[in-house]
């Protein structure tokens, strides 16, 4: 189940309690600088209504990194998930004896493997060059074209805005994928209009996504997803991108303590684990 909050109330990280029935909702908020979360629909567990998710994300592993366990609840749950990797992660690792074009191919074979781990079978390579990713036309008409195709429900991105609490998940390619991502949520798929080249030539249909959620984005926070059945499956997925990690152990402690944080920010028990999203309604 996740948390919302209503239109009005404010919310500060960390600040959750649990009511009835196993839903999130916040305390009232503490002094400081609490925030206001748009209106959205109280006490719905995250599989209610949803058949098909589509995440979009810039590099192998990001899907990984940002909600694997939470991926695995949904394909756990019956939820056909899939995947849009823009590009192939070819700028990633640090072994210069292994060519760029190799390490593409290599960084492909990885998340496939890694997405198995949590369920999911149906990915798709956009194959854009590593760390120039730019919000384009041409990308924007490339997400459209996956998400007329999926026909999603629940479209989960990365954060197109700075975290400056933790730069490192604010890639310039972070950025520019979740910022197409979301003008390809709304307007460009839903438009019949919008890359006419889709309907036309390609018969693919106007889609409308009903909710985007947002990922790796700390400052920004009204959905957790526990994930405490699920965290193992996520480190597992995450030991599949050889290529770019060699210290496995402190990567795991990182990992583990960001899931830690998120479960005491949603007000979980000792010992639970959780993933932390912005959930925005596109009605």
């Amino acid at each position: 189940m996740f948390p919302v909050v209503a239109a009005g109330q404010t919310e500060v990280p960390g600040s959750a309690s649990q009511t009835d029935g196993g839903v999130r909702a916040p305390h009232r908020a503490r002094r400081g600088s609490p925030r206001t979360i748009p209106d959205m629909q109280e006490s719905l567990p995250d599989t209610e209504g949803i058949e098909r998710v589509l995440i979009v994300v810039a590099h192998p592993d990001d899907c990984d990194f940002g909600c694997a366990a939470t991926t695995a609840r949904w394909t756990d749950a019956g939820l056909e998930v899939s995947y849009c990797i823009v590009t192939d992660g070819q700028a990633g690792g640090s072994d210069r004896s292994i060519g760029r074009q190799r390490m593409g191919q290599i960084r492909r074979v990885e998340q496939t493997a890694a997405a198995k781990v949590v369920g999911v079978t149906d990915l798709t390579f956009l194959g854009y060059p590593d760390g120039e990713l730019s919000v384009t036309h041409e990308l924007r008409r490339d997400i459209s074209r996956v998400i007329r195709q999926k026909r999603p429900d629940r479209v989960v991105s990365q954060s197109p805005e700075r975290s400056w609490s933790r730069l490192f998940a604010s890639h310039p390619d972070h950025l520019a994928a979740a910022e197409a991502a979301i003008c390809a949520v709304y307007p460009d798929s839903r438009n019949p209009f919008a890359h006419l080249e889709l309907l036309e030539h390609e018969g693919l249909e106007p889609h409308t996504v009903r909710e985007l959620w947002m990922m790796g984005s700390p400052e920004r926070v009204n959905v957790w997803t526990d994930v405490t059945a699920t965290a193992d499956r996520k480190l597992e997925a995450l030991r599949c991108h050889r290529s770019q990690y060699q210290e496995w152990e402190p990567l795991e402690q990182r990992v583990r303590a960001w899931l830690r944080s998120a479960a005491e920010g949603a007000g979980l028990g000792e010992g639970a684990s959780a993933e932390a999203f912005y959930r925005v309604s596109t009605g």
